[in-house]
């Protein structure tokens, strides 16, 4: 099949990337040139998607089977895009977030869950919203928190930088709040077990690890990662509510359960997560962390040390 991919350079995109080609797929990938191809022989078309004259410009005259839009963050990123492709695919496959879900006292969230109108990743549902509503044959990815190598966001890295530099790690509240992780490659096949699939037509799927965790579990899973034991690492709980960091991030989860069950996309798309946590975690430290120099990288600590010495 003729693929495109929104983005494909970086994190999920890569991965993507990688197994579609694998898999015989001639793909696509449409974003601003900032970094190359993840696979040399893939086509990249340069453009701005946030300019809907532009993606018309560069896209009307291309077919495509296929679609993965995973830099769409809101409503007016995608619309153009289904626009112009009405009628002319067989599946639109949409990124979206675990995080659209309202903060529940049942748990695991499931795809029908309440939507939170105050989610920072409203936008997001919005966009779900318009493709159930223009029939589109979508299908929607919904992950929690998304680990592995070429993770740009702070979040294994955020321990293994206190692990490796033997500090201690400062944790809100008592730190059994339960969490879920994703292991960006599970995710990536997961994606690919979309194509094609009809079970997975006008479908919403929550994506991520078979388990859960709490905090301080996490903690002691980096620690088992990056070669130490978990009884040697140290572990402060504190209570953020008594400090005022502004817009500064102390701890990179939010401070509530928040975790999916992944059954539906277990059964419908014939998935099952490669990496239990600690082979994840190892992935990521081994292949990612050390790689790239970041446990020599000069990191700030000074909301650790705020905490420490309160």
């Amino acid at each position: 099949m003729r693929i495109l991919i929104m983005g494909g350079t970086r994190f999920i995109g890569v991965h993507l990337t990688q197994i579609l080609v694998e898999q015989g797929h001639e793909v696509v990938l449409f974003n601003r040139g900032n970094l190359p191809a993840p696979v040399p022989q893939v086509k990249t078309i340069i453009g701005d998607r946030t300019d809907a004259t532009e993606l018309k410009d560069k896209l009307a005259t291309e077919d495509f089977d296929i679609i993965f839009d995973n830099n769409g963050r809101k409503l007016i990123d995608t619309k153009p895009l289904v626009e112009i492709f009405q009628n002319r695919l067989q599946q639109f496959i949409y990124m979206s977030s675990a995080g659209v879900y309202l903060k529940s006292d049942q748990m695991p969230h499931v795809e029908g869950d309440t939507i939170d109108p105050k989610s920072r990743h409203l936008g997001k549902h919005e966009a779900e919203s318009y493709l159930m509503e223009a029939e589109s044959p979508y299908t929607s990815i919904r992950p929690t928190y998304i680990y592995g190598p070429g993770n740009y966001n702070d979040l294994e890295a955020w321990f293994f930088d206190r692990i490796v530099r033997d500090r201690p790690i400062p944790i809100p509240g008592n730190g059994l709040h339960f969490t879920q992780l994703g292991h960006v490659k599970d995710l990536a096949t997961a994606m690919c077990q979309v194509v094609g699939n009809p079970r997975a037509v006008r479908q919403i799927y929550n994506v991520s690890g078979d388990r859960f965790v709490t905090f301080d579990g996490l903690a002691r899973a980096c620690a088992v990662a990056a070669g130490k034991s978990p009884d040697e690492i140290k572990i402060i709980h504190y209570e953020p509510k008594k400090f005022d960091f502004g817009k500064r991030k102390a701890f990179p989860l939010r401070m509530q359960h928040f975790f999916a069950t992944v059954n539906k996309a277990m059964k419908d798309l014939i998935w099952q997560p490669k990496y239990d946590l600690i082979t994840g975690l190892q992935d990521s430290f081994e292949n990612d962390y050390l790689v790239n120099g970041r446990n020599e990288a000069d990191i700030d600590f000074s909301l650790d040390e705020e905490i420490i010495n309160s």
